[in-house]
């Protein structure tokens, strides 16, 4: 049976790098956010996520859809599946690490290897875009 995990990602890119997150203990990065709560909304989740690991404000009525995206859940066992929605918007204050988050990257397509296979197809993505620098 396969296992899947609903979460929700902010997409930040400033000058052709996205911001990316390393949580405690970990050696990959990921894109902020995380899992919803019983019964909450995407932006919801997005909103409470960020201001968790980056102390910052999502503003809710900036956020925009960039995408859903599916693939093996890093770390986990064969069969669990996570699908990152993913979404862009403004946010006001000064982003510092919170909660388990140990380190931020500014992260361009060189460092795809660095990041969980779900963000790895966001890369992709983004840099078909031509969003994401090389």
């Amino acid at each position: 049976m396969i296992k899947e995990i609903d979460k929700v990602a902010w997409i930040q890119i400033v000058e052709g790098r996205i911001l990316c997150a390393r949580s405690k203990g970990k050696d990959t990065y990921y894109l902020p956010g995380g899992k919803r709560e019983s019964g909450e909304a995407d932006i919801d989740t997005l909103v409470r996520e960020i201001k968790e690991e980056l102390s910052v404000r999502i503003k809710p009525e900036t956020a925009a859809s960039a995408g859903s995206f599916r693939a093996g859940a890093h770390g986990k066992s064969e069969g669990v599946r996570v699908t990152m929605s993913c979404y862009t918007a403004e946010y006001e204050g000064e982003i510092n690490p919170a909660s388990e988050i140990e380190e931020m990257a500014w992260l361009t397509y060189k460092d795809r290897e660095r990041v969980s296979e779900v963000c790895q197809m966001i890369f992709d993505h983004l840099h078909e875009l031509k969003k994401l620098a090389d």
